[in-house]
């Protein structure tokens, strides 16, 4: 089944340097870390950040298949931690995080996207557009502008991403 969301595709619109440090908030099995573990090499690193238990091993176990030694998963609640030292990451991605959690704490995870990020760093926030056929039920999701007036209290905006037409992408440095 062909994906809705290519993480090649995203990751070829932005510059992750080789010996960055990269997080993937709501990692799941691992869609996005593994491209991002190609792209910050052997000297970088990448937190696969995910509250699912399975997820996590699935990630591991794709880590260890692929010879990625260099991401390390961890079980955290992006609504109320990532377990990360503050300004440890070159770039945090959140893909298909915000319609899976309550509005309420959409907040907290740009507030902890943030503090994780180091100067000068960069996050990219993913997710399902409310116009899409495919994806979640229309009133679980968030509209760009709406993470973009909540994020911009916090990071300077740099641009919108091509997603593709099922998803919205937004990239902020700190």
């Amino acid at each position: 089944m062909p994906s809705i969301l290519n993480p090649l595709e995203v990751m070829e619109q932005i510059e992750i340097k080789a010996g960055s440090v990269a997080a993937d908030f709501g990692s799941g099995s691992g869609y996005f870390a593994l491209e991002l573990a190609k792209r910050v090499g052997e000297r970088g690193k990448v937190y696969a950040v995910d509250v699912l238990p399975t997820a996590l091993e699935s990630v591991r176990s794709l880590a260890k298949m692929r010879g990625f030694l260099n991401v390390e998963t961890r079980w955290a609640n992006l609504e109320k931690t990532s377990t990360l030292d503050s300004a440890s990451c070159d770039f945090v991605l959140a893909a298909n995080v915000f319609f899976q959690v309550d509005a309420k704490f959409w907040p907290a995870i740009i507030k902890e996207a943030t503090k994780v990020l180091k100067t000068g760093g960069q996050a990219l926030f993913i997710d399902w557009k409310k116009d899409s056929p495919l994806g979640p039920p229309k009133d679980q999701r968030v509209t760009e502008d709406k993470i973009k007036s909540l994020v911009s209290e916090q990071l300077k905006f740099v641009k919108k991403l091509d997603i593709g037409e099922s998803h919205w992408g937004l990239l902020f440095t700190k």
